[in-house]
């Protein structure tokens, strides 16, 4: 998807105190546009840093971080105590931070200048014991935040912080996400379900319920001319493997209807149930797997939290080689010392993961009660995954990472007519089976190519979320344990 991460603003606010006279403060300030300008003229930084003047008490700190939470483009803060900066006079604007926060500990000079070093040096340079000051108050207040420490200029620091900076993406994104559902969850299904009230007051998501009829209205005032323009883009993107073109002709009337519903209602997330299709001929699957190669987050069976959760690791993910898509485990392969698992969906499977050109298909469709669907059918790429869901367990909300190696399938499927990926799950194929399990993980889920675990462990602190990593090091013995702890913990929160 085509997403310019550089419209999203940090705003860089070094911290200091005038008990040194205000040519201190000067030469924090110098220091700091040229730390900023570094920073933000790095390749390892996706987003815009901005400099911010230097704040020196209360009041400049509560002024500079309320300016922070009504600014429509700071998406977070990066802090960093130059001098040292008393921190109960960050108390006040700490507790009214709305955003996103990182806490840089550097300092200015990488080397001590061991000849030249005085204590005027000394009085400037404090960030050793001034970070730590300022340590202390996130961690009195209880600060959701992540504390980063290394030189400005290193890479492997500035890596970490444009890391880090797509994680708060995630989170200005969730925000101000909106889910239109056509139609209600898969009959008599638990995992989908979720209180989307809850999902409002803590993720930011409005999610709400509109008529398939309205839909199908809107298709049937689609016309020829619109369809051929469609038609000219699927030959474009794709090859056209099937004579009926007729149901290909179909998903583009569904995929511009859909289109033209969302900007409507200002959604770019969207599910459906294929036990509610009313007047609809197909399912749509050709047309659903266009739109989320343009970025759409999209779920089947109603499944909102994953199609909202596909949309903000897209845009988290924006400018990444790799891929990100809506997933379900379908299938096990249990030979000993090859075990891995089948990836796929009735037909929407996105594009984006894609490791050759998509065919255009038709095949029967075994659920649905409808005509045969044109759908998009490949294989997917090889590569370390983490697969993602997000699960409501009643007092709170918990994600569950599992860290995976996929890999092309073992043998060609002929008669197998989706879009597929296998993958070897972390550590093992039965331990990583029975910790999701334990842990209540769903069978849809988020596939990244481009986002790893500790995105998605950032997402989650910013957002106050559980958060369960299944690796290479875990055990059913210590998932255990934390799981039990975490329902002790979350119970006093």
């Amino acid at each position: 998807m085509n997403h310019d991460t550089k419209q999203y603003e940090f705003w860089f606010i070094a911290g200091t105190q005038p008990l040194y006279g205000p040519e201190v403060i000067d030469a924090v300030n110098d220091h700091a546009k040229i730390m900023a300008k570094g920073i933000n003229d790095s390749k390892e930084i996706p987003c815009t840093v901005v400099y911010k003047p230097a704040v020196h008490d209360s009041q400049s700190i509560e002024q500079t971080i309320m300016a922070a939470n009504a600014d429509e483009k700071c998406v977070g803060i990066i802090t960093w105590m130059h001098t040292f900066s008393p921190s109960r006079r960050w108390i006040n604007g700490l507790n009214k931070l709305e955003k996103p926060m990182l806490h840089l500990n550097t300092q200015f000079n990488r080397d001590i200048p061991w000849n030249e070093i005085d204590m005027d040096f000394m009085n400037l340079n404090q960030s050793a014991h001034g970070d730590r000051e300022f340590g202390f108050i996130g961690a009195r207040l209880r600060l959701p935040r992540k504390v980063i420490s290394g030189y400005w200029q290193d890479p492997k620091t500035l890596g970490r912080i444009g890391h880090w900076m797509r994680s708060a993406i995630g989170v200005f994104e969730s925000k101000r996400l909106k889910v239109c559902c056509f139609g209600s969850n898969m009959r008599e299904v638990a995992v989908t379900c979720g209180d989307r009230v809850e999902a409002e007051i803590k993720l930011g998501w409005s999610i709400n319920t509109y008529g398939v009829g309205d839909l199908i209205a809107k298709a049937n005032k689609v016309t020829e001319e619109q369809i051929d323009k469609k038609m000219e883009e699927y030959k474009e993107r794709y090859t056209i493997a099937t004579d009926n073109i007729d149901a290909i002709r179909y998903q583009a009337r569904e995929e511009i209807a859909i289109r033209e519903f969302l900007a409507e209602i200002g959604c770019d997330v969207y599910t459906d149930t294929f036990e509610d299709l009313q007047e609809l001929r197909q399912l749509p699957g050709l047309s659903t797997q266009n739109l989320m190669s343009d970025g759409y987050g999209f779920a089947g069976e109603g499944d909102w939290k994953t199609a909202a959760l596909a949309r903000i690791m897209k845009l988290m993910a924006a400018g990444v080689p790799g891929g990100t898509a809506f997933m379900e485990d379908y299938t096990y392969h249990m030979e000993p010392g090859n075990e891995a698992i089948l990836g796929a969906h009735m037909l929407e499977v996105d594009p984006d993961i894609a490791c050759d050109k998509p065919k255009i298909e038709v095949h029967p469709l075994g659920i649905g009660d409808r005509e045969d669907p044109a759908r998009l059918s490949f294989s997917a790429s090889s590569g370390p995954v983490i697969l993602v869901t997000l699960i409501d367990m009643g007092d709170r909300f918990r994600m569950i990472i599992n860290d995976a190696d996929a890999c092309q399938p073992y043998h060609d499927m002929p008669n197998l007519p989706v879009a597929q990926v296998m993958w070897r799950p972390l550590p093992d194929l039965s331990t990583s089976a029975e910790a999701w399990i334990l842990a209540g993980g769903a069978h849809h889920t988020v596939l990244s190519y481009q986002l790893d675990a500790e995105h998605m462990k950032d997402f989650c602190n910013m957002l106050g979320i559980e958060c369960i990593h299944i690796g290479k090091d875990t055990t059913i013995d210590a998932l255990e344990k934390e799981l039990t702890w975490n329902d002790i913990v979350w119970k006093l929160k």
